[in-house]
């Protein structure tokens, strides 16, 4: 039966814009680990302090 994790990446960890640098160590990260890369979806993430959201993915992953 298949596993599945996401992760979630926001804006601001990144530096105000999205790094693919960033993005490639989270898939790197999580290939060693025997996860593969399901899907990529883009979201606005909702903020903890007030109405804002910032633009975010969420980086879903499988393994069997």
């Amino acid at each position: 039966m298949p596993q599945y994790k996401v992760v979630e990446l926001r804006e601001g960890l990144v530096g105000g814009k999205m790094s693919g640098d960033k993005l490639e160590k989270v898939l790197n990260e999580h290939g060693s680990k025997g996860w593969r890369l399901k899907a990529i979806t883009s979201v606005e993430v909702k903020g903890r302090v007030g109405p804002g959201g910032v633009e975010g993915l969420l980086v879903t992953f499988e393994r069997d």
